[in-house]
C-alpha cells in the first residue's frame, strides 16, 4: 500500500471534480490555516498514546473501488496498524509489514523521515512545519449539524507520488475528521477516522512482530 497521508487526512465529498480543479493553493502557506493546524497539532501532541479506527477508501482508474477498515495506535515514533490484508508495527527502530495473503513478514529498518511508512495524523501535523507543504483553506462546509473546514496541501517536492492532499476539519472539535489524497496516476486514497481513543494503554510488545507468533509464515529480512 502507498503512504497514505494521511494516514491521518484526506476527504471532502462536498467538492465536485470541476470544484477541485478549480481550486489553487498560494506559493506560501496560508496564515488562518496556519492557526487552524497549529491548534490541531497541539492538541495531538498532547496526547502521549492514541488509538484510531478508521476507513480507507482506495479508487484506482479502471478498478473497482475498494473499502478497507483497521486501526492505527501511535506511542510517539511506535506505531502498528492493523487491518484485514496486512499488519504494519514498528518500534521507531525496526518496522514488520505482515502480507496476510502472501503469509509473509517483511522486516526493514524504520524511516526516521516516514517517507516508507504509515503516515498518521500526528506525522502529516508535524510535516507541515517542516515545509513539505503548502497549503490554504479552500472551503467550509456543512455536515451532520457541524461545519468542517477544509485545507488542501500541495507536496513541495515535485516528485512525490502526490499532487494534492485535502483534510476535512472540525474546528469547534479541533479534530481531523478525514483526508484525502489524490496520486498523480490517477488514484485515491479516502481516509476517515471512525473513533478516537487518546490516552490508551498497549503492552510493550504490541509495536513489534514476532513470527513465532504467525506460524508457518516466510520471513524476508530486508535490514541493512
Amino acid at each position: 500500500m502507498k503512504n497514505l497521508l494521511f494516514l491521518l487526512f484526506s476527504i471532502s465529498f462536498a467538492l465536485s471534480a470541476s470544484a477541485q480543479a478549480a481550486v489553487v493553493v498560494p506559493e506560501k502557506p496560508d496564515p488562518e490555516a496556519k492557526k487552524v493546524l497549529d491548534r490541531i497539532r497541539k492538541k495531538y501532541e498532547g496526547y502521549k498514546t492514541l488509538e484510531a479506527a478508521f476507513a480507507i477508501t482506495i479508487e484506482v482508474p479502471g478498478q473497482p473501488k475498494d473499502v478497507q477498515k483497521g486501526t492505527v495506535a501511535q506511542v510517539g515514533d511506535k506505531f502498528r496498524l492493523d487491518m484485514d490484508q496486512q499488519v504494519i508495527a514498528s518500534d521507531g527502530k525496526t518496522t514488520w509489514v505482515f502480507l496476510k495473503n502472501n503469509k509473509e513478514i517483511q522486516i526493514t529498518d524504520s524511516d526516521p523521515n516516514g517517507e516508507s511508512g504509515f503516515l498518521t495524523p500526528r506525522d502529516l501535523l508535524r510535516r507541515y512545519q517542516k515545509g513539505d507543504f503548502l497549503y490554504a483553506i479552500t472551503d467550509k462546509v456543512s455536515e451532520k449539524n457541524r461545519v468542517l473546514t477544509q485545507i488542501e496541501f500541495k507536496p513541495t517536492d515535485k516528485k512525490s507520488e502526490y499532487s494534492k492532499l485535502r483534510i476535512s476539519v472540525d474546528e469547534k472539535a479541533a479534530a481531523i475528521e478525514s483526508i484525502r489524497a489524490f496520486a498523480k496516476d490517477g488514484s485515491r486514497y479516502i481516509f476517515e477516522i471512525t473513533r478516537l481513543s487518546p490516552g490508551k494503554s498497549f503492552p510493550a510488545n504490541h509495536f513489534q512482530l514476532d513470527a513465532k507468533d504467525y506460524p508457518g509464515v516466510h520471513v524476508e529480512d530486508l535490514r541493512m
